[in-house]
């Protein structure tokens, strides 16, 4: 299959999590002027790629076994792909589909009887965050090491100060929520879809854990999933089981968190509740001890017993009330 990233031009940057963000070539064909702060966004796999520019917001993607699309066809042209290699990419895919059509599609038809289907969204007038947008970097650099996710700012400058993270599901944009830096209310701003859990995409198929958290950046720090509150929801539940994982609940360790232990215990679910010391929630622990040591007690305090879940539930609390 092509390698569409050897056709990225110019300077790139490339993060831990795969994405590669370049002056995006779209935006000169969309009314733009020409990018010059790389708001173009790739993600690549084996199986095909997604593109989103956070500039115009034209957004294109391809999986092996379909046919290109118009907007795929639009992006490989303007990196100058030439038109016999678009042509030959589309007769593989076809060829591909031909071969492992009936098994894809029986797949497919089983997992969209259990999966959450998410709307595509556009996030407009934002760029990628920078060692120049001071006030943002040093924020996150006090939150996570390193900076390996495409966190975005307002490219507005009479906004209000405040760090954009994107929302991805098999890798496409789904939504967004923005944690502000100054003294105002609202702190957050969630365009999030009902059913979403932040983190999917930061999942590997090797893992054989997967650790729901409260919080995005508590996911962050240790490349777990978010509920981005204190419950589980139906559907949120039936995403997290179909990753296929072991799955350990770690709730923040305050009031509001003790109700999604009882949510989990529900659900049959492992639940963890660390000793740690001064440490509210997870990102505070990788803070405090690292993501390793952190992940180290996670897992050695994981329970599966419904008593010892709540003996340790009980503690917590009393703990909370001296």
């Amino acid at each position: 299959m092509l390698d569409i990233t050897q056709y990225i031009p110019g300077k790139r940057k490339q993060a831990s999590s795969g994405w590669i963000s370049f002056n995006g070539p779209c935006c000169i064909h969309n009314g733009e002027s020409p990018d010059r702060r790389q708001r173009g966004g790739l993600l690549s796999s084996p199986d095909g790629w997604s593109y989103h520019c956070f500039n115009c917001n034209f957004t294109a993607s391809f999986i092996l076994g379909r046919n290109l699309s118009a907007k795929a066809r639009k992006l490989l042209t303007w990196l100058n792909v030439p038109q016999e290699e678009i042509e030959r990419v589309n007769l593989e895919s076809m060829k591909h589909r031909s071969i492992v059509g009936l098994i894809d599609d029986r797949q497919r038809t089983a997992a969209a009887l259990q999966n959450i289907r998410f709307e595509e969204r556009d996030i407009g007038g934002v760029e990628f965050v920078t060692a120049r947008h001071t006030e943002v970097w040093k924020y996150l650099r006090c939150r996570l090491a390193p900076l390996d996710y495409p966190f975005m700012v307002s490219a507005t400058l009479n906004s209000r100060p405040g760090v954009i993270i994107p929302f991805t599901y098999d890798n496409t944009l789904v939504g967004c929520t923005t944690r502000f830096l100054d003294d105002r209310k609202p702190v957050w701003v969630n365009d999030f879809q009902p059913g979403y859990v932040f983190g999917t995409d930061l999942q590997k198929s090797e893992w054989q854990h997967v650790i729901v958290t409260e919080g995005i950046f508590d996911a962050l720090s240790i490349s777990g999933l978010a509920l981005m509150h204190n419950t589980i929801s139906d559907a949120q539940a039936r995403l997290i089981r179909n990753l296929g994982k072991e799955i350990t609940v770690v709730p923040d360790q305050d009031r509001p968190g003790m109700e999604l232990v009882d949510r989990a215990m529900e659900l049959g679910w492992a639940v963890s509740m660390p000793a740690w010391s001064d440490c509210k929630d997870v990102n505070d622990a990788v803070i405090k001890y690292g993501r390793l040591a952190t992940l180290l007690t996670i897992m050695q305090s994981r329970e599966t017993s419904r008593i010892k879940i709540e003996l340790r539930k009980r503690q917590i609390v009393k703990q909370l009330r001296s």
